[in-house]
């Protein structure tokens, strides 16, 4: 009989102490479950940003771009009018020539904004998920 409360008892233990270590391993997974789906959401949350941010960068520069293209057409009708009454070759010559001047001067600025215009909007974009990055790799050297 001692044998067998003995060996009960070492069931009753053993299935005592299987028991807890299930239960904290399941609490452990579902803790890390949890964990990964707030990471996960944040991730989420990271890219709505950036793509909110790249999609306000791309339409400035839509309208920046239909703003040139007017301000060009009109200089261009401009330039045209004021060629049809030139008196003479040499008129129309330096004409000619102070609109190229002028167009290529106001493209090249226009082209600098557009570029200011682009590289903010990507670093805008970038941000959020630069910062979920950081946060992983913290996260990451916290764990070793």
């Amino acid at each position: 009989m001692a044998a067998a409360e003995t060996v009960k008892t070492t069931v009753d233990q053993f299935t005592a102490a299987s028991n807890v270590a299930f239960k904290d391993g399941v609490e452990k997974t579902l803790a890390a479950l949890n964990d990964a789906n707030t990471h996960s959401k944040k991730n989420l949350e990271a890219v709505v940003a950036s793509v909110t941010a790249a999609t306000k960068g791309a339409e400035a520069l839509g309208a920046q771009a239909m703003a040139f293209s007017k301000s060009s057409f009109e200089s261009q009708v401009a330039a045209a009018k004021s060629l049809t009454g030139a008196k003479s070759v040499q008129e129309v010559v330096e004409l000619q020539t102070a609109f190229a001047k002028t167009a290529l001067e106001t493209y090249m600025a226009e082209m600098g904004r557009m570029t200011e215009t682009v590289s903010a909007s990507v670093k805008d974009s970038m941000k959020p998920l630069n910062e979920r990055m950081t946060a992983m790799v913290e996260r990451l050297q916290a764990a070793r």
